[in-house]
């Protein structure tokens, strides 16, 4: 599927919510049998017993960097609401010393056993006498590991400036992990406070949540400090954190007087700067946004070397690549790729930690709104980075694309079981979570909107809440049916298709709509029909800009009439390419379209919009994907980057397919003739008063340029790098993915053994990755073995493996088959190192999508039914059922594609 236009670790992992706390929904259609996906087992599943809480935890913990283990002490004040003899708590890979409970005012009772359910993460401890009603002190003393799986308290390895290895010890509890770190009631609708201390080596930096209040020495041990930390609000145990580490900082106050600190590898601050520029800015945005101040005194951003998830709230720890800029070293994406990361993070203070959802069926909605809001501010802060355009490329294209498979799945699951967290945590919950919202936001008006979250945030603050509750808050506000249109597109999968044809009378047009689910298989011929409250905008050649008319489209046909439009106006639906669904227009209506893309009357977002509906409709078979490439033919004068960047993500799509035919190079030709009138234009320097999309751009036009083999495009990449190599002039940040692209492609070993090198000596993680990216273009088969070879390496972070593999696969024909032999190969140390997370999940699909033969399906379906992957079964099913599309599509189209290629060299016929 797409590649992302920022790396794609920005979304971590998370789920669900038990069944006896579920609202009723309205009733919805069931989904048709051929458009149902086939759901796992459900693990039965009980939330914690309500008979004793927490109100305060009393934490201590000590980490022992040198032998990865660490030893804790819990005092937790806790409230015993029904008499009980045994208290049942959240814990995973801990083993608890001595426990005790003692009411207030009275003598301490000695727990006489300990009860590990490891199934189910639960420890029960049980009293030789019942704990009456009331309130009392629970000390437990534990010791746990520190563990190699990014999750829990993890050690995470660093190199110091001197080039000593050492480790740090961090936290990543997000949904369901602070369980590993201490024993606790792990659910986010049970919410304490925390008085957390670490005991830690005192020439380390310890961090937390807080502000640090006391720091003395340890009196068992001269070279450790007790580091004493404030008392944080009311919130949930996944939200904690800790990290203990050696770190430089740079700081900065907020207009609004919060202390921001980036806190990055010793050596390395000034490349914390942008990101403190960013979240100085970003603090103030949100407050006023939502008219509700930050809750903390202070807010730390820290860098951390292997994090998997991408990034993590409230104190926020990073991977390196998403927050540090080395104004030199970095290409424009990356400091757009940060500003996202920062801009998403922050917004969780307000829409996760102040208000959390109930329970994790409802965490779609942090982590949509987030997903959301992120380009909000990101657009307040940087106009220049036209981000809406970009977020209908990355992220509103992607879940159509997920959303159109039989095998999706609503936005909102109801997760029992915890494990079901990593699997609903997709492209689904994000990006069409993120596009709903968008499509809200512009149904309901900015000012409305605002209103209702002020509304819904301060009900709720320091409180639980679930979707419903946002949708009551907004439909208080603005009057509108808000909890009837959404419960269309979060309770059902899927999106419609709608079929528009036109009719001219005198001086009017009457529009005919009808709405029918959109299959990536084509016409969806379900017995029932799903059907969705769309609102509908529309809009003529008058103005492109704005809505000639706005319609909620509530049931399965309708006809508008749109007053005074000639019969030369075209009409275009879904300005702004808001509403989440696909659009089909009659052959006349397309055809009149097609001038407004040359003459660019149509806005950017819309031509892209356009563009992506017709590949879909083409991929699905509704339509032939000549008819595609014909307008793709009309985009020559484009301007835009990311309709560029969306355009070259389905001639990518495409290309893969055809990889599996005899005129593979037909489409080379297609592309570089698409290609080099741009690449013309922009040239290889960056020309006097280009913007930040222009560096873009070219950097994706040169490597397109370059991988098709475009023989001028290759010359100079070769000249290039050559400068590049023996330093007699260093490749600026935004030419280096493109330029290594090129030379690999059309490379030696001699150049992948350069390229290696210069993996080595890269010193910014930054360059490193760029690097693994791409070094899977090189075609040579031993030499495609070799990097497989080289991604297993102590070389690569364990979590940059999947996108050095993910490079093979997608390089070449040659390295798919190789890519997927080595998965296999190698699937046990695979499989162990990411332990059910979402990085399994990428490693498989970027494996095993570009497949287009039965027999691939049937061979990855197999191979993962004798080697099970819990949290990346759906993934599998996806995968399947794309290479059956891949593989109908190109038995239906294939020939038709390779006539056009053919007539467009064919010399005119003379008259």
């Amino acid at each position: 599927a797409k590649p992302l236009v920022f790396p794609a670790a920005r979304r971590p992992a998370a789920g669900g919510r038990s069944p006896e706390t579920l609202p009723s929904p309205p009733p919805l259609p069931s989904p048709s049998p051929r458009c149902s996906p086939a759901m796992p087992e459900k693990r039965p599943f009980e939330r914690l017993p309500a008979d004793v809480s927490p109100l305060n935890y009393g934490l201590c913990l000590k980490p022992d960097l040198i032998d990865f283990t660490f030893e804790g002490k819990l005092e937790a004040a806790v409230q015993v609401k029904n008499a009980t003899n045994q208290i049942v708590m959240n814990c995973a890979d801990i083993d608890i010393i001595t426990a005790s409970y003692a009411p207030e005012g009275d003598e301490e009772v000695h727990a006489t056993g300990f009860n590990y359910q490891n199934e189910d993460e639960k420890v029960t401890l049980s009293f030789p006498s019942t704990l009456q009603k009331g309130t009392g002190t629970l000390k437990i003393d534990f010791v746990g590991e520190l563990n190699d799986k990014m999750k829990g308290f993890y050690r995470s390895k660093y190199t110091t400036p001197t080039g000593d290895t050492r480790y740090a010890a961090v936290t990543q509890f997000e949904a369901t992990d602070a369980r590993r770190a201490f024993p606790c009631w792990d659910e986010p609708a049970i919410k304490a406070t925390f008085d957390i201390s670490l005991v830690v080596p005192k020439d380390r930096v310890a961090l937390s949540n807080m502000n640090v209040v006391d720091r003395k020495p340890y009196p068992d041990d001269e070279n450790l400090v007790e580091v004493k930390f404030a008392r944080t609000p009311i919130m949930s145990t996944y939200l904690v954190a800790f990290v203990v580490g050696e770190y430089d900082f740079v700081e900065a106050r907020s207009l609004d007087g919060v202390l921001v600190r980036v806190y990055t590898p010793v050596g390395k601050a000034e490349q914390g700067k942008f990101a403190l520029e960013v979240a100085a800015k970003t603090l103030p945005f949100y407050k006023d946004y939502f008219n509700v101040p930050y809750p903390l005194p202070k807010i730390d951003l820290i860098a951390i070397a292997d994090f998997a998830a991408g990034k993590f709230s409230f104190s926020l720890n990073y991977r390196e690549t998403a927050l540090l800029i080395d104004p030199k070293n970095s290409c424009s994406s990356s400091r757009q790729w940060v500003a996202l990361v920062v801009g998403h993070e922050l917004a969780h203070q307000w829409f996760g930690n102040l208000v959390t959802m109930e329970w994790w069926t409802h965490l779609w909605l942090n982590e949509g709104f987030a997903s959301w809001i992120e380009y909000l501010c990101v657009d307040h802060c940087f106009p220049e980075y036209d981000i809406w355009t970009q977020f209908v490329s990355a992220d509103y294209t992607r879940a159509q694309e997920l959303d159109a498979l039989d095998n999706s799945h609503p936005i909102e699951v109801s997760v029992g079981h915890p494990s079901e967290v990593d699997e609903i945590f997709d492209a689904i919950s994000y990006s069409k979570g993120a596009s709903v919202i968008r499509m809200l936001h512009d149904y309901i008006g900015d000012e409305d909107f605002r209103k209702g979250m002020n509304l819904y945030l301060k009900k709720f603050q320091q409180k639980n809440a679930a979707t419903e509750d946002l949708w009551e808050s907004l439909e208080e506000v603005s009057g509108k049916p808000i909890a009837a249109v959404m419960n269309t597109w979060t309770k059902q999968m899927g999106f419609p298709l709608i079929y528009v044809e036109a009719e001219q009378q005198e001086d009017d047009k009457v529009l005919k709509l009808v709405q029918k689910k959109f299959c990536a298989s084509g016409p969806y011929t379900g017995e029932d029909l799903p059907m969705w409250m769309v609102p509908i905008s529309i809009c003529t050649s008058d103005d492109p800009t704005c809505a000639k008319m706005q319609i909620l489209m509530d049931k399965p046909e309708l006809t508008l009439v749109l007053k005074d439009t000639k019969p030369d106006q075209w009409v275009k639906l879904n300005l702004g390419t808001v509403g989440f669904y696909r659009t089909q227009y009659s052959p006349d209506m397309l055809e009149s379209l097609i001038p407004a893309i040359k003459d660019l009357s149509l806005p950017p977002v819309d031509r892209l919009g356009l563009q992506n509906d017709l590949f879909s409709l083409a991929r699905a078979g509704i339509i032939s994907t000549v008819e595609v490439l014909k307008v793709m033919e009309a985009f020559v004068n484009e301007p835009n980057y990311t309709v560029w960047s969306d355009l070259s993500c389905n001639l990518e799509i495409l290309s893969t397919l055809l990889s599996h035919t005899d005129f593979y190079e037909e489409i080379q030709v297609f592309v570089k003739d698409v290609f080099s009138p741009i690449g013309e234009r922009l040239g290889w320097d960056p020309k006097p008063g280009e913007g930040h999309l222009d560096a873009l751009l070219r950097g994706l036009v040169l490597g397109k340029l370059g991988k098709a083999g475009h023989k001028a495009t290759l010359e100079e990449a070769r000249r290039r790098f050559k400068d590049h190599v023996e330093g007699k002039h260093v490749l600026s940040a935004d030419l280096r993915s493109p330029v290594y692209l090129t030379i690999l492609k059309h490379g030696d070993s001699t150049t992948l053994d350069t390229m290696l090198k210069l993996h080595k000596q890269a010193d910014m993680q930054e360059e490193k990755n760029r690097i693994e990216r791409v070094l899977g273009a090189i075609s040579q088969p031993e030499l495609i073995q070799k990097v497989l070879t080289f991604a297993l390496s102590e070389e690569v972070r364990p979590q940059d493996t999947v996108s050095v593999i993910g490079g093979v696969a997608g390089g070449s024909k040659q390295g798919r088959k190789a890519a997927w032999k080595f998965v296999r190969d190698n699937w046990e140390e695979l499989y162990n190192r990411y332990q059910g997370g979402f990085l399994i999940s990428r490693l498989i699909k970027l494996t095993v999508d570009g497949f287009a033969n039965d027999k691939m399906a049937a061979e990855v379906k197999a191979f993962f039914e004798s080697h099970p992957a819990p949290s990346a079964e759906r993934t599998v099913q996806q995968c399947c059922e794309n290479i059956l599309l891949n593989a109908a599509w190109l038995k239906r189209d294939a020939d038709n594609i390779h006539q056009y290629f053919l007539q467009r060299k064919a010399p005119p016929a003379m008259v």
